[in-house]
């Protein structure tokens, strides 16, 4: 049996937490190959790694000193080699970068991707482990996009040689070389790409908290920990705003149905949450099994009478949102409106000459928009059995004095979205969780 495990930025700030991730890893042999992330904070008000590469690569970029936040950086990694007792030449690794980023053309990607790959080097030589760059395992095209199929081929031969194999997260290569990083996170589908590239039985996501919550204990307090999780459940509250994992990073695993882990470096005894393709249903998870929220999105309604008679009416709405770049997000309607959810960011500077353009194709009756909404979505694989759930929501908002100004349902039945305003999102998201867990 082969585990993946991918350890996030908490989970490796410092020798101490280097010292838990080594115990976690040599606790079970089956844990052959481990994805590092940067070194992420080691107290309130300490800075990220990355976003100290961040900071070197501007002030590169603006032929700026770079020795104050170069020597931040060599601090950091200096603290976890010494902590850790270690033989490691930082000097020689960090002026190698600093000659790689001298010249003219600067690559933004290459400089972020480094707090990955140092982690990664200090990892495999204080496991024993052997390191894999990335750049040699996780494919991108010429055009910047992922390759999977010679990512996948490369990572089956990687594992055929190495037993054990350290290999960080975040980034990759092109065929000529240059470094491609995924988003901010994507250390997670790095670790899910190296799964299912290695045929893994098992994907451990190792951070700070022991598993997922049902919703923001910034919002709840004490909410309940989500036991078991479908692959599709996870991708539903992850794109609506919940803070699990890197949204594409479910894809990989599905493939090769690889169960996911989620745990807590800081707690290795924990159960953690498990994700996999169907999931147990207990009594005690409750009727949904999470809600999450995406707050600035704003609402055009476009009223017409006769609209089903008009042929081709959501084609012209649909063009003209295609015509000025803007992402539609929902589009519910009725028979004689439609109501078309953006997220405000796409209709900055954009909304009077996207209406205008809307009224000159659609010869619509009257066009409003409704600004400052947040979707909040309920999601649970066993919502569509349970008799009155969406009473339940609707009712628990009505209690509250909350007016619903957008109504979605997916086609799964899995999910129920309600629009309401954002100041109202946080006391909404309450009296939802009290009325349904």
């Amino acid at each position: 049996m082969s585990i993946v495990c991918k350890f996030g930025g908490s989970s490796l700030a410092s020798s101490e937490q280097f010292y838990k991730v080594k115990d976690i890893i040599e606790s079970n042999p089956d844990r052959r190959y481990i994805i590092p992330s940067a070194p992420g904070k080691t107290k309130k008000g300490d800075q990220k790694v990355t976003d100290l590469l961040i900071l070197l690569y501007n002030m590169t970029v603006h032929h700026l000193s770079t020795s104050e936040v170069m020597a931040m950086i060599r601090a950091r990694y200096r603290e976890i080699i010494d902590g850790i007792g270690i033989e490691f030449d930082l000097d020689r690794e960090l002026d190698k970068i600093l000659a790689d980023i001298s010249g003219d053309r600067v690559r933004k990607a290459y400089v972020l991707s480094r707090g990955e790959y140092l982690n990664g080097k200090i990892l495999a030589a204080y496991l024993g482990f052997d390191f894999i760059d990335a750049a040699d395992v996780i494919a991108f095209d010429g055009d910047g996009q992922w390759d999977a199929e010679t990512s996948y081929k490369a990572l089956e031969a990687m594992a055929s040689e190495h037993e054990y194999a350290v290999i960080p997260g975040f980034y990759g290569a092109t065929p000529s070389g240059k470094i491609v990083t995924f988003s901010r996170g994507g250390s997670d589908l790095s670790g899910s790409i190296v799964a299912r590239g290695v045929n893994a039985e098992l994907y451990e996501n190792w951070t700070d908290v022991s598993g997922l919550l049902a919703v923001d204990p910034g919002i709840v307090e004490h909410p309940k920990k989500i036991r078991h999780i479908t692959y599709q459940e996870l991708r539903e509250l992850s794109y609506s705003g919940a803070k699990v994992m890197h949204d594409e990073a479910m894809f990989p695993v599905i493939e090769k149905n690889i169960p996911v882990v989620i745990r807590n470096t800081n707690a290795k005894d924990d159960e953690g949450s498990c994700i996999m393709a169907d999931a147990p249903h207990d009594e005690d998870d409750g009727d949904i099994t999470g809600i999450a929220c995406r707050k600035d999105f704003d609402v055009i309604n476009i009223e017409k009478l006769r609209m089903n008679r008009d042929l081709g009416f959501h084609r012209k709405v649909l063009s003209v949102l295609e015509a000025n770049d803007i992402y539609l997000e929902h589009m519910p309607s009725s028979i004689d409106s439609i109501s078309l959810v953006i997220a405000s960011k796409y209709l900055k500077n954009k909304t009077d000459q996207l209406i205008a353009e809307l009224q000159t194709f659609t010869s619509a009756d009257r066009i409003t928009v409704d600004h400052n909404i947040t979707l909040i979505t309920v999601v649970g694989r066993t919502m569509k059995n349970k008799i009155g759930m969406s009473a339940r929501i609707f009712t628990a908002l009505a209690n509250a004095s909350i007016n619903i100004r957008v109504i979605i349902q997916g086609a799964s039945e899995m999910n129920i979205i309600v629009g309401v305003a954002d100041s109202e999102a946080d006391r909404a998201i309450r009296a939802i969780y009290e009325a349904t867990c």
